[in-house]
């Protein structure tokens, strides 16, 4: 049996040639212009054993076996489930549904959570970016929806305006796409590795907040069982990672959180209510809470929440395009975009929020090495199952969240390695360049180190002000376009520290350009 060929670049064999091992280039081993044992002008019989060289497939489209797909899938849908579910909740709360009619608007945020990760990662047309690209609720929309449930007199009217506003604000970033995704030639390596190493960072918080405890209004938020419940599922994890190889490697976070979920049992935190109380089939009937309601003030603040969404989708797509070795190009990101956009669009028809990348999931893409798309469409496909069944659902919902916690350190932190494995490309020892990462990770950790220092602000401008990505992105892109644009012909000072003296590095270069080449 033939050797499967590994991936090399497109139009180049395994040794870079473009031609085959031990030829010149574009000829055969015996330099004749012929195959070997032929005269010029006549067919050579193809030897039997020689079967004709498959071409290599890259690893985003590449199709694992079936258990390998489900298993890794699943793992998938583990690492985004809290982030999923957690808007619904929040905000069917907040408009005072009931226990049956909080599940019921669960199960369709993730139903459309998996109806638009099938559009990114499967594609049709021009929509879809045809990466390991996972798409669900955004947890950016929040804090506005709870502001436009606050400002409807009758809560049975929120949720319409909610939905309405949503199908608006997916229209006009569909139409926008296209002329969003130019900005990508302003996200050179010092603006994605500041970006990635952003969406890493600021991920870190979530993790912390799960490890402390199901509920941060409790008594024992943070208390000691919890914690060590959190320890426990990161040190299998990487128990997993340094002693295991193959598969069970690459599934460490999903054993992580079983093995976890399991020892959390006799501390008294796993709760099997919502397995026993869950339907078993639920499709989430199409407008449910009622027809879409148009209200201009509704509309304006999740077109807002619409621009940041697109903001941090480019930068995940940026960042899952470096990691699978597959860079996202304008078209790329263009075709992301409309997948984002229509998804969300579509989203409200079935009852459910705003969709946007899940950055969670780019880490464990990072972590396992396993980029092949289908991986993460097969995750959709678990997404929608649950939609269609609420029992399945309540499954995930029983891992305990200081067990997500423990794994989600992992999994964040690696978003943030990346990031920094990006920067190592960028030319650090440029001044300009130290100096562009400086400054937009100190802007993006505003919202993390100092959460009120916007709160003076309006409540819009907080929408984006809050989101330490979109807003750390706008400055990279930015001191980008100063330091390294504007001004043709200027170049930048070398460092070999981003605090060495402006005298030094003048004295430093002096002996270079005098030195004879």
């Amino acid at each position: 049996m033939a050797n499967k060929p590994r991936f090399t670049k497109q139009g180049t064999t395994p040794d870079g040639t473009g031609a085959p091992p031990g030829t010149g280039l574009g000829h055969p081993a015996d330099g004749t212009g012929a195959p070997p044992g032929t005269e010029a002008g006549h067919p050579a019989a193809t030897p039997a054993t020689d079967p004709p060289a498959t071409p290599a497939v890259h690893p985003v489209d590449e199709k694992l076996p079936a258990l390998k797909m489900a298993t890794t899938g699943l793992q998938h849908v583990a690492a985004m489930y809290a982030g999923v579910v957690a808007p619904p909740l929040i905000v069917g709360a907040a408009v005072g549904l009931s226990a049956t009619e909080l599940t019921f608007l669960t199960g369709a945020c993730l139903f459309t959570a998996g109806l638009a990760t099938f559009l990114q990662t499967l594609g049709i047309w021009n929509i879809g970016a045809r990466l390991p690209f996972v798409n669900g609720v955004t947890f950016a929309g929040v804090a506005p929806m709870l502001a436009v449930v606050d400002s409807t007199g009758d809560k049975d009217d929120a949720l319409p305006v909610i939905f309405g506003a949503v199908i608006v604000a997916g229209v006009l970033g569909f139409v926008a796409a296209p002329f969003f995704s130019k900005a990508v030639r302003f996200f050179p390596p010092v603006v994605t590795g500041t970006v990635i190493t952003l969406i890493g960072i600021s991920l870190m918080p979530v993790a912390f907040g799960w490890a402390q405890g199901p509920n941060p209004a409790a008594d024992d938020y943070g208390a000691r069982k919890y914690l060590a419940l959190a320890g426990i599922t990161l040190l299998i994890v990487l128990l997993l990672r340094r002693f295991t190889r193959g598969f069970v490697k690459q599934i460490a976070v999903l054993l992580g959180l079983v093995v976890g979920t399991l020892v959390a049992i006799p501390f008294g935190v796993t709760d099997f209510d919502p397995v026993t109380q869950a339907d078993v089939v639920g499709f989430p009937t199409p407008f449910h809470f009622g027809a879409p309601q148009f209200q201009v003030a509704a509309i304006v603040s999740l077109c807002v929440v619409m621009i940041v969404s697109m903001t941090e989708s480019t930068a995940d797509m940026l960042a899952l395009g470096e990691i699978v070795d597959r860079p996202a190009d304008e078209k790329t990101i263009a075709a992301g975009l409309r997948a984002d956009t229509l998804g969300s669009a579509v989203s409200p028809l079935f009852n459910g929020f705003m969709c946007s990348a899940f950055a969670q999931n780019i880490g464990l893409v990072a972590m396992t090495r396993i980029r092949s798309r289908y991986v993460v469409a097969t995750g959709g496909g678990f997404l929608v199952l649950m939609g269609l069944c609420p029992m399945a659902a309540s499954l995930i919902a029983v891992v305990p969240r200081p067990v997500l916690g423990g794994a989600g350190v992992v999994l964040f932190g690696s978003v943030a390695a990346s990031g920094i494995q990006t920067l190592i490309k960028a030319g650090l020892e440029k001044d300009n360049n130290v100096l562009i990462v400086a400054v937009s990770l100190a802007v993006g950790l505003i919202p993390i180190s100092a959460p009120e220092f916007y709160h003076a602000f309006p409540e819009t401008a907080k929408i984006i002000l809050d989101s330490g990505i979109s807003t750390g992105c706008v400055a990279a892109v930015v001191l980008n376009l100063l330091f390294n644009h504007v001004g043709k012909g200027r170049e930048a000072d070398e460092v070999t520290a981003p605090m060495e003296p402006g005298d030094e590095i003048a004295e430093s270069r002096v002996p270079k350009q005098a030195t004879a080449h």
